[in-house]
């Protein structure tokens, strides 16, 4: 599979309708990963990055509206509008009220159920261009086998994959950064979840190193830096 494909996250409580859109978009070319409402959909943001939410809007607990409302405005607290991911909502009401009002929430388009899964191809490929995809070379920081998309805080050997706890990502992420140059431990607790501890920096590392190292006793990539902290060394 081409690890540049777009990474869309499905989120929805019918595990039927659920199944048959992750096999349909895989089908036509897009990385797909679910979830089943927006508990388990946080818990994948928090891991991974995404190119386009699909997010049903009648689910059970916290619904597709609300999860859309706080994604907004999470990411109006950052002011970073390209960390916006943006949303495609599915849902049974049709009436135009419901469109302005998911609209108003912050989505990026509305598709009424049922729907015809070649219009949902489309309008996710709209909605991809006219955001725009960042030039991979800009974007990514290549070592060994490796490539990290700095964009998703993905890791891939080859075509496939690593996978990174959310601790492990931004950890990567932070050398990554600033690849060739030493970053200290305390830049690296903060750009890591680790709540600032220092410690936690070394454990993570040296789980790190056994996913990326030939030989973690000898690392080639993750390097320490004596008195600073570690550096990622690119090739």
């Amino acid at each position: 599979m081409d690890d540049l494909e777009p990474h869309l996250l499905v989120v929805d409580d019918d595990a039927r309708l659920r199944e048959l859109l992750r096999r349909y978009l895989s089908d036509n070319g897009f990385r797909v990963t679910v979830a089943a409402d927006a508990r388990e959909a946080r818990a994948n943001l928090a891991s991974f990055a995404f190119d386009l939410i699909v997010l049903d809007v009648m689910m059970p607990g916290e619904s597709g509206l609300d999860l859309t409302r706080e994604l907004h405005a999470e990411a109006g607290a950052r002011n970073d509008r390209t960390a916006r991911i943006p949303v495609l909502l599915l849902t049974a009401m049709a009436e135009p009220e419901d469109r302005i009002n998911g609209l108003e929430q912050g989505a990026d388009d509305f598709l009424a159920k049922p729907f015809e899964p070649r219009e949902l191809v489309l309008r996710i490929r709209n909605i991809i261009e006219r955001r725009g995809v960042p030039d991979d070379a800009a974007r990514s920081v290549r070592f060994g086998g490796f490539r990290f998309d700095l964009a998703r805080a993905e890791l891939f050997r080859g075509g496939e994959i690593v996978h990174l706890t959310s601790a492990e990502a931004g950890l990567l992420s932070g050398l990554a950064a600033r690849a060739g140059e030493a970053v200290s431990r305390e830049d690296l607790s903060q750009s890591a979840p680790l709540g600032g501890n220092i410690r936690n920096v070394d454990v993570q590392m040296t789980r790190l190193r056994r996913k990326i190292e030939p030989d973690p006793r000898y690392p080639r990539y993750l390097q320490t830096v004596r008195g600073t902290g570690y550096a990622l060394k690119p090739e």
